[in-house]
């Protein structure tokens, strides 16, 4: 072979590596399914007791992947999937708070 020919096959190589870019997955904390990451809710811990919601993705801190559905909310305040994932206990007032923020999301 040629160094004209490898040279060419290593630029095809390239271009063929740039086209299957990794799409990142996370897993709910809810369902315990994996899905890509934009089509989850990232819940934050900012600070000891600031918990929010990260519709970004994007912050920092501490964070837990949830679906976009009540359902899998109910599931992971009743598994305490969040607690676990934040390493951290959370509040009644709180996981009512991040229940009127994912009901507004949710009807977008």
């Amino acid at each position: 072979m040629t160094a004209k020919a490898t040279k060419m096959e290593n630029m095809q190589a390239k271009k063929k590596a740039m086209t299957n870019k990794k799409i990142p997955m996370r897993q709910c904390v809810g369902c315990g399914e994996m899905k890509e990451k934009r089509e989850l809710i990232r819940v934050l811990k900012i600070a000891e007791n600031e918990i929010v919601l990260d519709e970004t993705g994007k912050k920092n801190g501490r964070g837990a992947y949830l679906c976009r559905s009540a359902e899998c909310f109910k599931k992971a305040k009743k598994s305490k999937g969040l607690e676990r994932s934040l390493k951290t206990a959370i509040p009644e007032e709180i996981y009512e708070k991040l229940q009127e923020e994912m009901e507004r999301i949710e009807t977008r």
